[in-house]
């Protein structure tokens, strides 16, 4: 009886047509959760090389931080997968169950307390490895390791920023009422996947094209003036990228997503884009650098562009926590992030995509 018992406890379903085997679950524990991938094995072996024979403290710090990184991920392994039939008290939990939960929750307040268990430990593993490896990246910056090794290790820092800002996007969209119901529920399972693996293959397509955007914040943006004509100057500068190109063609026009760009490229929100516009206007005053933006608003803002990944998450969050606040309370402005519509766009066009090839099969 109890071998049928624990039999019964857990019944896996098959979720293998979202899952790439060969890049999400690579060196994953257990469970799955992806402690490294391939690319983050290579770089971590070679400065674990490194630093064995040129650095033993340094070497000693880092054997410690990955054991703690590993030791982590497997305490996490202990909570019941989220992609299998689970026996929870009295109730059963499927992942149909937790997807039906998440389109169905109010959009409104906080969800933290409505979220897997292990949903919530695996965000905390994440930041985690991102601090692991922004630690790493300055051990092989201390140690004068290949400069291509130390650009290795900040790519996958921002890659791993990325992870935990495309969590945010996936519930601000599988929320989203607006949306598809159909389309809502597909982002619940990329969501389910993210929690149960801490990886994401769309990030793959999703990040480097963001970072090449915040890159260019700085030419995209060199004055504040009417603010007009941004959409040209963006086509102009993203032509090398398709997918942003086709983004920028098709969604710019919609005027949400143009508050929304507005925001992102200025740093500064849309009820600041909008006094200052007017302001600018009633004064007769073509452009102003960033230095003077302050002063105009009469209020401390930040301007200036930085490409530390932090400041990125930090700018997100804030464009994120106001958007939100619009949608709330039905004032104007946009309702989602910029990275909340590409993400939503570059999901439907792969959508799209698997739609026909499966009609052409």
């Amino acid at each position: 009886m109890q071998s049928e018992s624990k039999t019964s406890e857990f019944e896996s379903i098959d979720l293998s047509e979202f899952i790439d085997n060969n890049k999400t679950l690579d060196n994953a524990v257990e469970t799955g959760i992806v402690v490294l991938t391939g690319r983050q094995k290579v770089i971590v072996d070679e400065l674990n090389q490194k630093l064995a024979i040129n650095s033993p403290s340094h070497h000693d710090s880092f054997t410690k931080r990955m054991e703690n990184l590993k030791n982590l991920a497997v305490s996490i392994a202990d909570f019941p997968s989220l992609l299998a039939r689970a026996n929870m008290t009295a109730d059963v939990r499927t992942p149909q169950d937790i997807i039906e939960s998440l389109v169905s929750t109010d959009s409104y307040g906080e969800s933290f307390l409505q979220l897997p268990s292990k949903a919530t430990l695996g965000k905390g593993f994440l930041v985690a490895k991102i601090h692991t490896f922004s630690a790493l990246t300055k051990l092989a910056v201390q140690d004068n390791a290949d400069p291509k090794l130390i650009a290795a290790f900040k790519e996958e820092t921002v890659s791993m920023m990325f992870l935990l800002l495309a969590e945010d996007v996936y519930l601000n969209l599988v929320k989203d009422d607006s949306l598809d119901i159909d389309f809502r529920r597909q982002l619940a399972t990329s969501l389910l996947l993210l929690w149960e693996h801490r990886a994401d293959q769309n990030i793959s397509d999703i990040s480097p094209v963001l970072t090449k955007v915040w890159k260019a914040r700085s030419t995209l943006a060199p004055a504040f003036g009417t603010m007009m004509g941004t959409s040209e100057l963006i086509m102009f500068s993203f032509q090398m990228d398709e997918v942003w190109s086709k983004f920028i063609k098709t969604q710019l026009a919609i005027p949400e997503v143009s508050q929304a760009m507005e925001e992102f490229l200025f740093g500064i929100s849309y009820e600041q884009i909008s006094r200052l516009k007017r302001m600018l206007r009633e004064k007769g005053i073509s452009a102003i650098g960033r230095d003077e933006v302050s002063k105009f608003l009469g209020e401390q803002v930040t301007t200036d562009v930085s490409g530390d990944y932090k400041d990125f998450y930090t700018q997100y969050s804030i464009r994120r926590d106001n958007a939100r606040a619009r949608k709330r309370l039905n004032l104007d402005g946009p309702h989602r992030t910029l990275e909340d519509h590409f993400i939503r766009f570059v999901m439907e066009q792969n959508r799209e995509k698997q739609n026909n090839d499966s009609f052409a099969k």
